[in-house]
């Protein structure tokens, strides 16, 4: 496949697959059921972070946490009280339970009570990847933070691909007249994302000779990114939808 028909190919399946029907099947319906900024940041974060497995369990699973929190994450977070907390024990998606949710929470209400966005927590470093390590350890920074919880929370300095965290990141940032992407943060550039890079993206990746790298982390997940930047350097990450649609749809 020549360039010119490489990209062809992407800018198709990017049309085709960036479009609102794209929303019910994926784990980004879940923050589209809100309008509120934060309700969006808080329930895409957990979306993103449940995004393991099939998509049909985590869109369950998804649910079943935002109904625990009475459809309302964000007056959850900052208003909850102790008793509250009992409806969130016993919740769990693979290794994902109760006590790294219990941390989440609290760690959540920490920071609303002093920002008015998630997008200041990723806005210390030059790098995707330098923002990503910082926000890690702002993460768990609080005294009580259980260990088990870290393998919840990606990092590059573990050489983590961090394909939630980055995927979370493309939700928030990329914004388009589609309707899928929020595009909510202002100070984040789409042009400094990194492609998510689930199993679905590397195998079409490998296959169309964009990913070369045998061990899927953070430095596949950069090379990827940089070949994709050559197709489009103010928006790279948008071919994420062309790859995971090649993928999973197509099973190319």
């Amino acid at each position: 496949m020549t360039p010119d028909q490489l990209q062809a190919l992407l800018n198709d399946r990017y049309e085709r697959y960036n479009q609102p029907s794209f929303i019910a099947p994926d784990p980004i319906s879940l923050p589209h059921r809100f309008s509120r900024q934060q309700d969006i940041e808080i329930s895409g974060l957990f979306a993103a972070l449940l995004a393991w497995g099939k998509r049909s369990i985590i869109l369950k699973k998804g649910h079943e946490l935002l109904e625990r929190m009475d459809n309302a994450p964000y007056d959850f977070i900052r208003n909850h009280h102790d008793d509250d907390l009992r409806g969130l024990e016993r919740f769990c998606h693979r290794t994902f339970c109760d006590t790294d949710l219990l941390y989440f929470v609290h760690w959540l209400r920490w920071y609303y009570q002093q920002h008015d966005s998630l997008e200041d927590a990723f806005l210390s470093g030059n790098t995707q990847r330098e923002r990503l390590i910082n926000f890690h350890n702002l993460f768990f920074s609080l005294p009580d933070a259980p260990e088990r919880t870290r393998k919840h929370v990606a990092t590059p300095a573990r050489n983590s691909a961090c394909k939630r965290l980055n995927m979370y990141l493309r939700w928030m940032v990329r914004r388009d007249a589609r309707g899928v992407d929020f595009g909510l943060w202002q100070h984040l550039s789409p042009a400094d994302l990194v492609c998510p890079c689930d199993v679905h993206v590397e195998r079409v990746a490998r296959r169309l000779g964009l990913l070369h790298r045998k061990q899927l982390d953070w430095q596949a997940a950069a090379e990827l990114t940089d070949n994709l930047r050559q197709l489009d350097p103010a928006d790279p990450v948008k071919y994420d939808f062309a790859l995971f649609g090649l993928g999973i749809e197509e099973n190319f």
